[in-house]
This record gives structure tokens, C-alpha cells and sequence, in this order.
């Protein structure tokens, strides 16, 4: 039985997590305190993590634990609206189980389990199958509050420089723009930070107002009393069917290309600690065999959203179906397929993303020195993905590793930690499924890279070290300096 309010669970919540910090020595003295302004006045940071979503506020808590200071996060979104959740995901549930956790850093109390019974109940959480996208959101609006990094709103990302050994930044807050400056760059971007919506050019022929995709955020209520297409059957057009169908469609037709659906969930494979905490090492030919196979799985639907599309008499499922041209005629969108005609008063895209760093503002600049999968590996004859070849070739710490290092060596301090490091270091840094792998090995690379290149000055500083440990208590000589213990 669930005993007391919400409100006192959440403060009881709040004081164990902050014993379990205490006792697990969650924080360690700050080592990489804030940098100084530069001479011009730019502000400066050791790491600024573009992203203030599940995967940005875990690492600027893992880099807060690991003592480094000076950790900027922004986000485009105003706050309590970053990531999808809220915004463009149109899914009932997440896809993956109520119990992984990841961004707690092995802290109990912040999983996102103690936070869902300290809201609802131990008993509510019993019965949980999955937890709802908005439940998600709030548990991630808790987490910024009891971790409390520096995040700044309504903030773009706009350009990538180098200049004097450190990283430029030009950003963009509520259309003012400036420049900052810091040693390392994390892109916690998601699902389409290396890229774009992919966008079909017979559909990006069409005017605007006739098709959506997937990733805009939208009220949908445009589509109330009208006859709906949806392109693609993998989960996103299932969820843009359901969302179509409760918003009040008069119809909605499904198309997609095959007749049947994935039916694995791949990512239930991938979860053991053999290869999700160990995938990096592998040997490039085995990284690109598996990500062929892994991105051979075609993503099903969750069962109850492709239950609640079946059950209802206004959709319609045409499987097997290739495109062959999309049209506007007498104000319908007229798809022709090898299957038939639909027509259609708007068109609804669930055709996935693209890796295109052209696509992306802040990595438009740097593509043509960014190597990629298709500059550093040639598969064996039979083996070739366009895929797999347009990923990122990064590091073990998801660092960007240049075409010519003489020239753009400072890339190696850019870190992507989205869906585009997938070929490269598995799937850890794309979902909660991973999580847990992934966000202790980017924080142990930038703590790294930022010790590393501080060695020399920490080197000096422990020359120079004489801190008192012991009182002889007058029966010794005065303590003697390094060089005279040497000599």
C-alpha cells in the first residue's frame, strides 16, 4: 500500500538521494575549475554540451561527479520541452522496459523507478507495462532539478570554429547571436544530430502545407475530417496513424514498401554488457558486420499502437506497395504505387532520418574535414552499405577524427554522442537501452582529454606540492624539498 502524498515521497526521495551521494562519494574535488574570460571578453567553458535532453543532463552530472567545473548545456527548447517527448513524439509509451536505467549513474534513488513511485506509487508501478512519453519528460525535468547543471534555453547551436587552442562557438538565444568559447564540445543532438528528416524528393516537390513528417511538432489538428496517407509501416507511421485517427481523420491509408513487418526487437539483443560495454574495441570489420545486421532489422510497432490502428474501420493497410510517383492534382495528394492510386488530403511522413552533417548548421563548416566510415574502411566485395559508409569514423571517446590531422586536429575534441556514433561505437548513445554503457565512457573521455592536456601544469604543481600530512612533533628535520630527498 502506498502511504502519503506525492509531495512528501518526492521530498523522502530527495534526502535519500542526497545520502546515497554522500556515502558513494558521488562528487569529487573540482580539479578543472572555470576558465577565465579570454582577453576579449568571450566567455569560456571546459565543455559546452549542446543538448539539454535524457542524454545531455546525464553527462554534465557525470562530468560534475568527476570534478570538472566550467560545463555549459544548451538547448533549443524551452525548458521542460527539450528532446522529443513532448514535442514531435507521438507514441503512447517509450519503446523500451519500465526497468532500464542509465542516467542514474548507479545512484538508487535517481532512477527513474524511484521517481515514478515517489509520484505514483509503489503499487501504480507494479502494474506499469511501460512508461508514457509525458511521465518521461517530467522524470527528466526532476532529474535537472536535483542535479542542477548550468542550461541555457531557447539556445542554437550555429557554427563550429577553432581559434588559439580552444573551440568557438557561435550560438543563437531568442535570435541574438554570440560566441563563446570552450576546450571540449559534447552534441547530445538525438535521433537526427548527424543529419535530417529524410525527406523523399517526390514529397519535397509537393507544397509544405500537403505533408508533415514525423519529426516536426505540431498540434495535428489539421488533420481532423480529412482523408490521411501515411508513408512508411515501421513505428513511426504507427504512431502517426493512431495520433491521425484520435485527432478525428476521416481515413487513413498506410503504404509501405514491405508486405510484412519487423516483428525483434533488436535492441532486446544488444542489451548484455559483453557488447554493449565492449563493441567499441572490435576490430572495424566487425564493427561493420554487425551494424549491417543491426540495421537489417526492420523497428516494429509497439503492439498496442498497432492494435489500436487494426482495430479501428478507418484505416487501411497497403503493404507491398513501392511509390512510384506522389502528385498534387484538384487539391489531393495523389499517390500512384504498383499497387493502385490512394489520394489523399495530407500526407504524413514516417520515413525515418538521414546522416548528412550538411544538413546541420552547426556542422555544415567542418563536414568536408570530418572523416567518415566510407574515408577510413572498404568492406569486403558484397558487403558495401551507403548507410553505414555516411556515419561518422569516431574515436573510443565518440571524439570526431579528422581527414588530415596536421590540418584539423582540434576536430578530435568535437564528441557526438547521437545516433550518428552508432557504426562506430554500437548502439549506446542513442536511447535508455545503452545508457548505462555509453555515458561512462564519453565522461571518461573528455575528463581525459581535458587532464591531458593539463598534464604540464599539474605536473608543475605536484613539483611545487608541500602540503603537511605529519607533525614530527620537533623530533625530525625540517621537511625537505624534493630535490634534496633526490640528491
Amino acid at each position: 500500500m502506498d502511504i502519503g502524498s506525492s509531495a512528501s515521497r518526492l521530498e523522502a526521495l530527495a534526502t535519500r538521494l542526497a545520502a546515497e551521494m554522500e556515502t558513494t562519494e558521488a562528487f569529487g574535488r573540482v580539479w578543472a575549475p572555470m576558465p577565465e574570460q579570454a582577453a576579449s571578453g568571450i566567455a569560456r567553458y571546459n565543455v559546452v554540451i549542446c543538448g539539454a535532453g535524457m542524454s545531455g543532463l546525464a553527462i554534465a552530472f557525470g562530468l560534475k561527479r568527476r570534478g570538472i567545473d566550467g560545463v555549459l548545456v544548451i538547448d533549443k527548447a524551452e525548458k521542460g520541452r527539450e528532446g522529443p517527448w513532448i514535442g514531435c513524439a507521438r507514441m503512447k509509451t517509450l519503446r523500451s522496459p519500465k526497468y532500464l536505467a542509465g542516467p542514474d549513474f548507479g545512484l538508487p534513488s535517481l532512477t527513474p523507478r524511484a521517481w515514478f513511485e515517489a509520484v505514483h506509487g509503489v503499487d501504480a508501478y507494479e502494474s506499469l507495462d511501460k512508461m508514457s512519453r509525458q511521465d518521461w519528460m517530467a522524470y527528466l525535468d526532476w532529474y535537472r532539478g536535483m542535479t542542477q547543471p548550468d542550461v541555457i534555453n531557447r539556445t542554437s547551436l550555429t557554427g563550429i570554429f577553432y581559434e588559439d587552442g580552444w573551440l568557438r562557438l557561435a550560438i543563437e538565444t531568442d535570435g541574438m547571436t554570440r560566441q563563446i568559447e570552450c576546450r571540449r564540445l559534447i552534441l547530445a543532438t538525438g535521433i537526427d544530430g548527424g543529419g535530417a528528416p529524410l525527406i523523399p524528393d517526390v514529397v519535397r516537390a509537393l507544397p509544405k502545407e500537403y505533408w508533415t513528417h514525423s519529426a516536426e511538432t505540431a498540434d495535428d489538428s489539421h488533420l481532423k475530417d480529412r482523408d490521411v496517407a501515411v508513408l512508411g509501416s515501421a513505428t513511426s507511421s504507427f504512431d502517426w496513424a493512431v495520433t491521425a485517427l484520435e485527432k478525428g481523420a476521416k481515413s487513413v491509408t498506410m503504404i509501405g514498401r514491405s508486405r510484412n513487418f519487423g516483428r525483434t526487437e533488436v535492441l532486446a539483443w544488444t542489451n548484455f554488457p559483453g557488447f554493449l560495454g565492449h563493441f567499441p574495441e572490435l576490430p572495424d570489420l566487425k564493427k561493420w558486420r554487425y551494424i549491417r545486421l543491426y540495421n537489417a532489422f526492420k523497428i516494429p510497432p509497439t503492439q498496442d499502437q498497432f492494435d489500436r490502428a487494426v482495430s479501428d474501420p478507418r484505416f487501411a493497410m497497403a503493404l507491398g506497395h513501392k511509390v512510384r510517383s506522389i502528385a498534387l492534382k484538384d487539391g489531393k495528394v495523389v499517390i500512384e504505387s504498383d499497387g493502385g492510386t490512394v489520394r489523399a488530403d495530407h500526407l504524413l511522413l514516417g520515413t525515418g532520418y538521414t546522416i548528412d552533417f550538411t544538413h546541420r548548421a552547426e556542422l555544415r563548416a567542418i563536414a568536408p574535414h570530418v572523416a567518415f566510415w566510407g574515408d577510413r574502411f572498404k568492406p569486403p566485395e558484397g558487403e558495401a552499405s551507403a548507410e553505414i559508409a555516411a556515419h561518422p569514423y569516431l574515436g573510443r571517446g565518440f571524439e570526431m577524427t579528422p581527414k588530415n590531422a596536421e590540418t584539423h586536429g582540434w576536430l578530435s575534441r568535437i564528441h557526438l554522442f547521437n545516433c550518428s556514433a552508432i557504426a562506430s561505437l554500437g548502439p549506446i548513445s542513442n536511447g535508455v537501452t545503452g545508457m548505462k554503457y555509453g555515458l561512462p565512457r564519453i565522461v571518461d573521455a573528455v575528463a581525459g582529454g581535458l587532464f591531458h592536456e593539463a598534464a604540464d601544469d599539474f605536473l608543475r604543481d605536484l613539483a611545487g606540492y608541500r602540503e603537511h600530512h605529519f607533525d614530527p612533533r620537533g623530533h625530525g628535520e625540517e621537511f625537505e624539498s624534493l630535490e634534496e630527498a633526490s640528491s
